[in-house]
Parts: C-alpha cells; sequence; structure tokens
C-alpha cells in the first residue's frame, strides 16, 4: 500500500472496486491521463477475479494511485466512505471501476469549478447500454441554479465535489443502503450546495453496461418497486428537513414522483402479483398524501397526474401501465403534395387490439420543442392529415404519430415503416422553402422550414451576360427551386468570388417576374472570380452557383477589354469544366506584354 502523498493534489478521484477486472485497466487509464493535480484513491472490496493483483501493479508503477484492501461488504457505499477518508484533494471525484472518463473530463470540471466557486460540477454523461440524463447538458452552465434547471434530476454521484462542502455537512454514503445510497450522497449534497455548475461541451463520463450484467444495478431485483419505494424516502425526507415548502421544494419532489414513485406504477406495476400491487399502491398513496402538493401537481406528466387520480382503483392503474406499455404500431402509406399542402396518409393501433384509440399527427420543432397539430380525418386505424406547410414557422420539424387510449397519449416517430414506392416529394415554396425529407439512419419524416438541416435542390442558370466598360458584366439568369418552383423572388444577392484570395463581392439581384433576375457587377481586380446566386428561403443564406447550359456558351459573350493607365485589362468568361459554373479570369497587362502578344496572335 502507497503511504498518504504530501503533495498539493486538487483532485482525489475515489475508485471503489469489486470483481471489475475485464473493465478496470480502461478505468485506470482514463484516469492516469487526466491533466491535473490528481490522486486516484482505490478500495479494492473483496474482489477475487484478478482485479487485486492488477491493482498492485498499476500502485507500484504509478505513485498517483494508492490502493486499500478490505472484504467484500457487499455495495459501494463502503468502499467509497474509506476512500473518501484517506483522500486529501481539494476536490473528490467519484468513479466506477466499469466506466471511465474523457480525456480532458477533469480538466475542464475542475477550470469551471474554480473559475464559479463552484460545490458541485456535473460533467456530461454518455451511456454505454445504459441510459443516461440528458436535458441539463445541452450547454455549459456557469451557474444552474436547482429551482431553474434540471441539475437536481441526476442524482448518481458520479460528479465534481469540494471536499470542505462534504467535510463540513458530514456528507457521506449511507453504508446500509445497497442500492440507491448514491441518491442519498448527491440529494445531501445538492442541499448545501451555494454553486453548482454543468459542463456539457465535452463527453465527461462514461457510463458502461457490464455484457454479463453482474452490475450491482443489473442484478434481479435492484429495482424492486418495493424496496425501491421503501428506500426512496430516505432522500426525500433529507431532502424535504432541508428545503421549506413553497416553488423549490414542489420542483425537487417533481423529479422524485416522476422517476421514483409513480414510475413504479409502470411497467413494475404490470410485472407485480396482485398482494405486491396492492403494497405498491399503498406505499405510493402513502407518500402522494405526504408530499403530492398542487405545485408538484402541475409540474407532473398528464400520465402521472391519471396514475395519482387512481391510486384507488387498481384495475384502471392496470390499464394505465398497460396502454403505456402497448407497442405503437404505424406505417406510411402515402405522401404528396396538393398545392402547398403536404398530404400525408397511414395507419396507426396498439398492440393487444385496443378500442377505442384516437388517432393524430403531431408535428414538434427539434430545438424549441413547439409543437402543432395536424387535421386528420380517421376511421379505425387508417387516417390521413393535411400539413399547411405555410402556416409554418422556420425550422425543423419532425413527425409524430399521436394515439391517445384510457386518458394516455402516447408518441411515436413516423414515417420509417413505409409502403413500397412511398418518396419523399420534391421541395415547394410556398414562402419559405418546404423540404419533406426521411432521416438518417431511422428514416423518419421530417419537414425543414427554410432548409436548416436538409439539402434543398436549387438550379441557377445564365441565359446572357451583358458587357459594358471597365470590368462591368449584367448577368441574366433564371432560378427554380426543387423540381420547377420559381424562386427569383428569394434571390437577394449575387457574390462574385475570387478564387485564390477568397475574397468576395457582393451585388444586389432584381427579379423579373417569378423564375428570371438580373444583377451587375464590376469586376475590374485581377485573379479568377467565380459568381454564386444567393437565396434567402426562411432559414440560413443558400448559395448556389450560377452554371451554363452545355448547348448554350453564346450567353457568356465576348467578355470586354478596358485600358487604365499604361495597362490594358481584360475580364474572359467561361464554363468551368465541373458543373460548368460561369468564371471571369480578369488579367491586366503592361505596353511590353500586350505588344508580345499582338505579335504572337500575327505569326
Amino acid at each position: 500500500m502507497k503511504t498518504e502523498s504530501s503533495r498539493h493534489v486538487d483532485v482525489s478521484i475515489v475508485v471503489p472496486v469489486h470483481n471489475c477486472r475485464p473493465y478496470l485497466e480502461r478505468c485506470l487509464s482514463s484516469l492516469l491521463t487526466q491533466a491535473v493535480s490528481k490522486e486516484i484513491v482505490v478500495v479494492d472490496d473483496g474482489s477475487t477475479d484478478g482485479s487485486r493483483d492488477l491493482l498492485a501493479d498499476y500502485a507500484a508503477r504509478f505513485p498517483e494511485i494508492r490502493v486499500w484492501y478490505q472484504q467484500a461488504s457487499g455495495g459501494a457505499a463502503g468502499p467509497r466512505n474509506r476512500a473518501i477518508a484517506h483522500s486529501v484533494g481539494r476536490y473528490v471525484f467519484f468513479c466506477d471501476a466499469d466506466d471511465h472518463l474523457g480525456p480532458e473530463a477533469l480538466q475542464r470540471m475542475l477550470a469551471m469549478a474554480e473559475r464559479n466557486d463552484a460545490d458541485i460540477v456535473l460533467g456530461k454523461m454518455v451511456g454505454h447500454g445504459r441510459r443516461v440524463p440528458t436535458s441539463m447538458f445541452r450547454e455549459n452552465r456557469d451557474h444552474a441554479p436547482l429551482a431553474e434547471t434540471t441539475v437536481y434530476n441526476v442524482l448518481t454521484c458520479f460528479k465534481l465535489f469540494r471536499r470542505e462542502l462534504l467535510t463540513r455537512h458530514r456528507i457521506r454514503f449511507d453504508e446500509s443502503l445497497r442500492v440507491g445510497e448514491d441518491i442519498v450522497f448527491s440529494v445531501h449534497a445538492y442541499c448545501h450546495a451555494r454553486t453548482i455548475s454543468v459542463v456539457a461541451d465535452h463527453d465527461c463520463y462514461h457510463l458502461v453496461a457490464r455484457p454479463d450484467g453482474t452490475s450491482i444495478m443489473q442484478e434481479p431485483g435492484s429495482r424492486d418497486p418495493l424496496a425501491w419505494l421503501r428506500m426512496i424516502r430516505t432522500p426525500i425526507e433529507l431532502m424535504t428537513r432541508h428545503v421549506p415548502e413553497g416553488r423549490l421544494r414542489d420542483h425537487l419532489l417533481r423529479r422524485h414522483f416522476r422517476f421514483d414513485i409513480l414510475d413504479q406504477l409502470g411497467a413494475p406495476f404490470l410485472a407485480a402479483d396482485p398482494a405486491t400491487r396492492r403494497a405498491i399502491t399503498a406505499e405510493v398513496s402513502g407518500m402522494c398524501a405526504a408530499w403530492l402538493t398542487d405545485g408538484v401537481l402541475d409540474r407532473l406528466r398528464p400520465i402521472d397526474r391519471l396514475r395519482a387520480a387512481s391510486l384507488g382503483d387498481t384495475a384502471r392503474l392496470v390499464r394505465l401501465a398497460q396502454v403505456e406499455a402497448a407497442t405503437v404500431r404505424r406505417r406510411l402509406t402515402a405522401l404528396a403534395w396538393r398545392g402547398d399542402r403536404l398530404e400525408v396518409s397511414g395507419r396507426a393501433s396498439l398492440s393487444d387490439s385496443w378500442n377505442g384509440v384516437a388517432v393524430g399527427l403531431l408535428l414538434r420543432e427539434r430545438s424549441t420543442s413547439a409543437e402543432r397539430r395536424v387535421p386528420v380525418t380517421a376511421v379505425a386505424d387508417v387516417f390521413a392529415g393535411t400539413v399547411e406547410v405555410s402556416r409554418l414557422p422556420p425550422g425543423v420539424w419532425d413527425m409524430y404519430v399521436v394515439l391517445a387510449c384510457e386518458g394516455v397519449r402516447r408518441t411515436a416517430r413516423f414515417g420509417a415503416d413505409r409502403d413500397a414506392g412511398v418518396a419523399c416529394p420534391e421541395p415547394r415554396l410556398p414562402g419559405a422553402v418546404a423540404v419533406p425529407y426521411f432521416t438518417r439512419p431511422h428514416g423518419n419524416l421530417t419537414i425543414d422550414i427554410g432548409g436548416h438541416k436538409a439539402p434543398v435542390p436549387a438550379s441557377v442558370r445564365l441565359t446572357r451576360a451583358v458587357w459594358g466598360g471597365k470590368g462591368t458584366v449584367t448577368i441574366e439568369g433564371t432560378v427554380v427551386v426543387g423540381s420547377g418552383c420559381p424562386a427569383a423572388r428569394s434571390a437577394r444577392q449575387v457574390i462574385w468570388r475570387e478564387r485564390s484570395s477568397g475574397h468576395e463581392r457582393r451585388v444586389a439581384v432584381s427579379a423579373a417576374g417569378e423564375s428570371r433576375f438580373s444583377a451587375t457587377a464590376a469586376l475590374d481586380a485581377q485573379g479568377v472570380w467565380e459568381a454564386e446566386l444567393e437565396l434567402d428561403l426562411g432559414g440560413p443564406p443558400l448559395r448556389y452557383p450560377v452554371q451554363v447550359g452545355e448547348a448554350e456558351p453564346a450567353v457568356l459573350g465576348a467578355g470586354t477589354t478596358w485600358w487604365r493607365g499604361r495597362r490594358r485589362w481584360t475580364a474572359t468568361p467561361r464554363a468551368s469544366k465541373i458543373r460548368r459554373k460561369l468564371v471571369v479570369t480578369v488579367l491586366a497587362r503592361g505596353p511590353r506584354a500586350v505588344v508580345r502578344r499582338a505579335v504572337r496572335i500575327g505569326r
């Protein structure tokens, strides 16, 4: 065993180990490469699979690793507490031996903690065969107040904690709990943390499911609903002792009712025998009587409110669980434009032949989660809906099928399962461009209003180039989107870009009717200039090369020549070999070069 180092340590990494030999090397390697002042404090909890020998080898080779050995305690709480007692870092980070860290995880989390004087820092989690929370990792947060964010949804201990916080408030793991000990620990820490920060722009913690199912959370019965409900009382009672009644407590209780309490009336309730169902209902009813305020109820999902209202009716609870567990069957049978409206037809039903199922369609914007209902007509499981795309704000709108039964609303992405021959129609231009497409790799139906994600096919053709003096050129052309939607009114500017320098000249466009445009530019600087037309189709500006038809070389004109001082300038148009883009080469020659060129041509 290594002796405790007296050197400065920023982060103590706590690792409990019990029979993790296949994963341990990857874990330790990821910890050793963290670019912070660190110690790795490992407590082996009676391993019998060779983990002890590997730990001894690593400890002999790397002074940052210190190892303690003990008899098996049956859980992670005891080893973690012992490791905390032997650690000296200003911050403590917990990592399980079957998981691992991203290459810059602790460096970024420590920098976040020191910049904001944070007591707790959450690092973005990535699941490998295990589900991980995501809502709190959408952006970095210097300050993530409990009442205004969803950080409390993450009650695992895989975070960076300030040691002084743990010491002052005697925050330790409950060694009487084999499951849920990290929930109690995290709840206690959250209740005392002054500042909580979030690192969301780096994959910090990789949570790994063991293929052999040997972790505690993968063991049969690890989420026994009655045991879980009795365990979860401890952190809830702890939180309510620290947080007075009101908005913040309701916000935190929402997490427990959503994920810990009412969730036991779903799949676990269906799997239970009648006696266990009655016991689950009794436990949930007691918790609802104690903590389910109107403020909590308003924050819950409709299905959870239905469950809370049905606690006196076991048969109703079973039906709700069955509807939620039923498979949503859906199939896209037709997709086509009728004018500027997109018509969608399909079939949708729930497995197990439920009666009284209402069918609908829903569009949800990907970045804002805004929703728009799609009017449908339905007979049994067959339905048809019409999307008025001109009424959709710009954005990426994912389509869902919606099935309502027993008061439960089920939603599922739509379009991946479809009849042979169903293809996405061409884009339309009712205002902003509307691009129906099937996502990759799943193949679900999405409508991109404005060309944010989906490529927008467009064709810009040169019809005439009129040359004036001193490099002035007026180009005229046509522009269509998709298979023939005139788009001249969407043209904003022609951009002439010099190939080698990247310098750009932008000139305004005039529309002539629905499909024709013109623009005048002065190309009076040397270089190879390529023309692109910029369109505003409702989303980000999109550029398309101005192209010359194979059989239309005459539209280029002859170019132009002019004198500036003692130099002779020429602007020569051509079509590029690739894609036949309009290109103009501008050159300037002195008197001698002009004479030499004239002599060569004369010969």
